[in-house]
């Protein structure tokens, strides 16, 4: 019998996850996807349920070593890839992809390649994998995630098979996040704020107190600003970056007792580990990069919050737990100079995609935040 546990975190997705759960059962998976849908919709966790439900004896239990490993994003047949370039797939990253293609699958019965990002290839990178998306091995399988069906390449998305995900409406993504969580309304609004919508990241969110420490911090740091000095703010940064660092401690606890487990079976020889530990600094990097976009997230809902108090929306405010802060900040900045400061986060997160330092990208964040926190209405 066929558990539909993986299937179960796709929110507000009825549609979708019955037509994937489908063509797992009936054998006529594709080698090629397009997961095409806003941020929040839940395209990453659907590709990572496809995954689970690829490689487990009883399609996506949810519960077995294999949908463990994968749902943790340590499966060997499981590789998640994002761009490498100034916001653009690189022709290496494509060359590296169709090398590993080539080779079996270390342990399940099928390869899964998730791609973020997939309005990010440039036309080399592009032409390069266009073979492999065309005649890829039996066992592989491509899933390119974007928000955009238009900017994707047209020769890469007429390869593909394309999976259309609904928006998921706030209301709904809350009323989940707090069934599933036991959390309070509040802190499932704040949860879904940190991790851009996505509830199973929320949900993850929730569970991790060195996460909700870091989102404390920089709460603490936004309301602090006006009244800070140059050196508090590049402390500050320090700090926050040392907070998003701390969940990695269980990872990387997890992949060296792999690495024993590998060697105490299998022995270790000059190559045996190098694939291992190339697969263990890209887990590492993408969830670095997970908790640094976890801040941005955070800053870019705080300055939302004030400016939906200057507008007198109080119901959108998302960090109810700051609401006196919230309103004190609305009453000193000026809404011209809160939407300056909605796009030094957005540069802060364009920067981030161009692999400027995430310590320089969240100081310069902070400061052109803090110019536009301190009293400026006289400049309007």
């Amino acid at each position: 019998m066929t558990h539909r546990a993986v299937w179960d975190d796709l929110i507000g997705q009825d549609r979708v996850a019955a037509f994937l759960r489908r063509t797992v059962e009936e054998g006529s998976t594709t080698h090629a996807y397009l997961f095409t849908g806003p941020p929040g919709s839940g395209k990453a966790t659907a590709a990572r349920a496809l995954a689970c439900a690829l490689l487990c004896d009883d399609g996506g239990c949810g519960t077995c070593p294999a949908c463990v490993r994968v749902k943790r994003r340590s499966h060997p047949d499981v590789r998640m890839i994002a761009p490498e370039g100034a916001a653009t797939y690189m022709v290496e990253q494509a060359r590296d992809l169709i090398h590993d293609v080539s080779l079996s699958p270390v342990e399940g019965p099928v390869k899964v390649y998730i791609l973020d990002r997939a309005e990010s290839f440039n036309p080399a990178a592009a032409n390069a994998l266009l073979k492999t998306l065309e005649e890829p091995p039996d066992y592989a399988v491509l899933i390119l995630l974007t928000t955009s069906w238009e900017a994707v390449i047209p020769t890469i998305a007429s390869r593909c098979q394309v999976v259309r995900f609904a928006p998921v409406s706030p209301h709904t993504a809350v009323a989940l996040l707090a069934e599933r969580t036991g959390a309070g309304r509040d802190e499932a609004r704040a949860a879904l704020a940190a991790s851009g919508g996505v509830v199973p990241r929320a949900v993850e969110f929730l569970g991790s107190p060195s996460r909700r420490a870091a989102r404390d911090r920089l709460i603490g740091v936004l309301r602090d600003l006006p009244v800070m000095d140059g050196r508090d703010v590049l402390v500050a940064a320090r700090d926050l970056l040392i907070e998003v660092k701390a969940p990695l401690d269980d990872l990387r606890q997890r992949q060296e007792a792999e690495i024993r487990e590998r060697i105490e079976f299998l022995g270790k020889t000059a190559g045996s580990m190098k694939p291992i530990e190339d697969r263990h600094k890209r887990e590492i990097t993408a969830r670095e990069r997970e908790g640094i976009g976890e801040l941005v997230n955070v800053a870019e809902s705080w300055l939302r919050d004030c400016l939906a108090s200057i507008a007198g929306a109080f119901e959108l405010v998302a960090n109810r737990d700051a609401s006196d802060d919230i309103a004190a900040a609305a009453t000193c900045a000026g809404e011209r100079q809160l939407a300056r400061a909605m796009c030094a986060v957005g540069e802060a997160r364009r920067r981030i995609s161009y692999n400027v330092s995430p310590q320089l990208a969240i100081e310069a964040m902070l400061f052109d935040i803090q110019e536009a926190l301190i009293c400026p209405r006289s400049w309007e």
